[in-house]
């Protein structure tokens, strides 16, 4: 990345938000979606290797990231994301000075919040692992990627604050090489060459996060270097009016952080009261063994949920872009700015999730069949995954607004009640749809925390819904059109292929997604609806592929 200029980092009023979103997420979104796609794309030949063991190791893999994911977020403490939306603070108001103390500060309180979480996984292992003496050995494998993963999160959201989104993003993808490098390596020599133990190989597969970690935060170095010069000249340029103690600013650090690690960890939580639950409630339902239940069990925890994550990382992307921008604007007292900057999020958010969810729905047969091989039973999952997708990528995007604009208490209660109604939820679910239970009980938990959220944001700044409602209605047309078009090609094309054959699903998939695709785009060129939401640059692509 070339070095920038002070004046480019440096934030002012006359700034065009849209366009800085659009850019930060446009980089974002390209990071996430790419290591996401590599974090998925490594299931084959793992699952491959594996053999008649991969249900098994999918099952185990998923209960130790599970709580190694929860761990990871109270180690990270939501400080990337507090420094994230304070050092925007104080740079639109010129003291940049005081947001590279808040960085120094930060490594601090990230050291000791990693080194704690570390000791209690590792040492409390057995008791997390809720009886599978395998979860033990997989759950201390990931004890030294809490070490580090904190500072190489806090150096993400330090960028991040100066809207810098392009290293975060590099080093997303660069950490996943790494990882997934290593695990496939590790995998195939215990499995193929050694012959060994599953359970050994999913542990490597797991340490393969402290591999990964490394990497990235190789890279993150090299951008702090190449940039330190010019961010120096901005710290030397600063008002320096503003004077805050070293412990006013750790005080700021941990008052910010805390409702970002309960509201990030929404997700996990969801995850982990379906790992606590589901086996002891199928395990009274009927007589499984421990081996069926954990084969069920991978098929929506594991199995779809990878898939899912892929299209979720898409909002994801987008609420860490919004976060500094809404700060500024809070900042600044531009309700204005504040309204439109929302609007603009939940729209660009309609426009690249619902399409994607809806493709996925329609694409589950062939896409499962390519990374698990067949299963009716996974791809029904799958398309119920593609759905639920939905509702939680919005709750990424709707509770990271809420913290931009520091109504951080509201979103932990509103988050709150949805756990509650997923508790309540959650075992007359399982006993009434099994194996889908889960996925029902989350989708409606978090419909109802959703929709507080929203309600919320509306009655404080009364979000143009209006104006928005014929962009909206566009997009969720077009998405179900291209669902349409898509299934009815997978349908037609299984007629004259096997089920079962992985060649086959990659043809299918790849003839679905193109002329899938090629139907949204076409209808949001030709309506102008990518260029009300992306900008003028749209109009190029129009030109180029000849359309009116």
């Amino acid at each position: 990345m070339a070095k920038q200029s002070g004046s480019s980092l440096k934030l002012t009023d006359q700034q065009d938000a849209q366009t800085k979103m659009l850019s930060g997420s446009a980089w974002m979104t390209a990071g996430s979606i790419f290591s996401r796609i590599l974090g998925a794309i490594y299931i084959i030949p793992w699952v491959t290797w594996l053999g008649s063991y991969s249900d098994q190791a999918n099952a185990l893999y998923s209960k130790g990231y599970n709580i190694y994911s929860f761990f990871l977020m109270a180690a990270v403490a939501g400080v990337p994301s507090a420094i994230s939306k304070l050092v925007s603070h104080y740079n639109a108001m010129n003291e940049y000075g005081v947001g590279r103390r808040l960085y120094h500060h930060g490594m601090y309180v990230s050291a000791l919040t990693g080194f704690l979480a570390a000791v209690i996984m590792y040492f409390g292992a057995p008791l997390f692992a809720d009886g599978d003496a395998n979860v033990v050995p997989v759950l201390r494998s990931l004890t030294l990627a809490i070490l580090v993963i904190p500072s190489m999160s806090l150096a993400r959201g330090f960028f991040q604050g100066y809207q810098q989104m392009a290293p975060s993003a590099i080093s997303q993808f660069v950490e996943q090489v790494f990882r997934v490098v290593y695990m496939l390596g590790a995998t195939f020599f215990i499995m193929r060459v050694q012959h060994g133990s599953w359970v050994s190989a999913v542990s490597q597969s797991t340490f393969a996060a402290f591999i990964g970690a490394l990497g990235s935060i190789l890279l993150l170095s090299y951008y702090y270097l190449r940039n330190k010069e010019t961010m120096d000249e901005l710290v030397a340029q600063s008002n320096n009016e503003l004077v805050v103690s070293s412990w006013s600013l750790i005080r700021d650090i941990i008052f910010q952080a805390i409702p970002f690690i309960i509201v990030s960890a929404g997700i996990i939580i969801f995850t982990l009261i379906d790992q606590y639950t589901f086996f002891n409630v199928m395990r009274h339902l009927h007589e499984y063994s421990m081996a069926e239940m954990n084969q069920l069990y991978a098929l929506f925890s594991f199995n779809a949920n990878k898939l899912m994550m892929v299209v979720i990382s898409l909002a994801s992307a987008l609420s860490i872009t919004v976060i500094p921008l809404l700060s500024a604007a809070k900042t600044r007292e531009d309700f204005d700015g504040i309204r439109k900057q929302t609007a603009n999020a939940l729209q660009l958010f309609y426009f690249v999730m619902l399409p994607a969810a809806l493709g996925m729905a329609a694409v589950s047969k062939p896409l499962y069949t390519i990374f698990y091989r067949y299963s009716a039973s996974g791809t029904t999952i799958l398309v119920f995954s593609s759905y639920i997708a939905i509702i939680l990528g919005l709750y990424t995007v709707v509770s990271a607004i809420m913290q931009g604009l520091s109504q951080n208490m509201l979103t932990l209660k509103y988050l709150g009640i949805g756990i509650v109604v997923k508790l309540i939820l959650q075992v007359p679910a399982i006993l009434i749809f099994k194996t889908i239970g889960p996925l029902i009980a989350t989708g409606l938990a978090m419909t109802v925390t959703v929709y507080l959220i929203i309600h919320a944001l509306n009655v404080e700044y009364n979000l143009p819904f209006k104006k928005m409602a014929k962009t909206t209605n566009q997009i969720l047309l077009f998405s179900i059109l291209t669902f349409i078009v898509a299934r009815l090609v997978v349908d037609g094309l299984y007629l004259f292929f096997s089920d079962y054959g992985r060649g086959a699903a990659f043809f299918v998939l790849t003839i679905a997604v193109v002329i899938g695709a090629g139907v949204y785009v076409v209808l949001a060129l030709k309506t102008r609806l990518a260029d009300r939401l992306i900008g003028s640059r749209v109009a190029g692509i129009r030109r180029r592929l000849h359309i009116k």
